[in-house]
C-alpha cells in the first residue's frame, strides 16, 4: 500500500503535493453536510486510491491540529465532520448575513430541553415536567426542524409516541453524542437551567464553511 500521508500521484497536473489531507480537506470544504469517516474512504478510494480508515483518521486529527484557534475549525459531530466557523468568531460572522437567526419561545426550548434530557418521553410526560399542555405546533416545529422524532411506543392503553432526538439535534448543537450535554448536576434541576442550557447554544449556533 503507497503511504498516502505522502506525495501521491493526481489524474492531472497540479503544484501541490497530493496528500491524503489534502484531498480529505477538499472534500470537507466542499461538502453540504458532515462526512463521517466511511464516506470519506468510500470518496478518497472512489479514484482509484488505497487508503484505509487509519489513515483517514490520521489524515482528520492533522487537520484538527493545522486548525486548532484559528477562525475555521474542523469539527466533530454525531454525523461526522465539518469545517466550521469559530464560535468566538460567531458575532463577527453574523454580520455577514441579512436575515436574523430564528427565534425560539420558551415554550419550544423547554419541550427540547424535556425531550434532550428525558428521553424517551411521551408528549403527556412532557406535559406532566412542564404543568401545561404542548402546543401541537411546537412538536410540529421540532420536527420540521429534524431535532426529534418518534423513537417509539409505550406500552401502556393508547401506546402514546415516545419522543427522542435525532443526529441533526446533535450536529445543530455540536454535539458529538447525548453525553456531551451539560448534566443536570451543572445546570440544576429545573426547567429554567435547561432552557438557559439550550438558548446559550442557540446564541452560538456555528456557520458552516462551503
Amino acid at each position: 500500500m503507497k503511504p498516502l500521508g505522502r506525495s501521491m500521484s493526481a489524474p492531472s497536473a497540479s503544484p501541490h503535493p497530493m496528500t491524503l489531507e489534502y484531498i480529505v480537506e477538499a472534500l470537507l470544504f466542499a461538502a453540504e453536510k458532515p462526512l463521517s469517516i466511511a464516506q470519506l474512504l468510500e470518496l478518497v478510494n472512489s479514484r482509484d486510491l488505497n487508503a484505509d480508515a487509519l489513515q483517514v483518521q490520521s489524515a482528520l486529527n492533522t487537520l484538527s491540529e493545522r486548525y486548532a484557534g484559528r477562525g475555521v475549525e474542523l469539527q466533530q459531530l454525531a454525523s461526522g465532520y465539518r469545517f466550521q466557523t469559530s464560535v468566538a468568531a460567531s458575532h463577527w460572522v453574523a454580520a455577514l448575513f441579512d436575515e436574523r437567526p430564528p427565534r425560539y419561545s420558551r415554550a419550544l426550548l423547554e419541550t427540547l430541553a424535556i425531550i434532550a434530557y428525558r428521553q424517551p418521553v411521551t408528549r403527556g410526560e412532557i406535559e406532566d415536567i412542564r404543568g401545561v399542555a404542548v402546543n401541537s405546533s411546537i412538536v410540529k416545529t421540532l420536527q420540521e426542524r429534524e431535532w426529534i422524532k418518534i423513537i417509539g411506543h409505550k406500552e401502556v392503553p393508547g401506546r402514546p409516541a415516545l419522543l427522542g432526538t435525532t443526529r441533526q439535534f446533535l450536529d445543530y448543537f455540536n454535539l458529538q453524542s447525548l453525553e456531551q450535554l451539560p448534566t443536570i448536576a451543572d445546570i440544576g434541576e429545573t426547567s429554567d437551567g435547561l432552557v438557559d442550557s439550550l438558548t446559550d447554544a442557540l446564541k452560538q449556533d456555528p456557520g458552516v464553511v462551503h
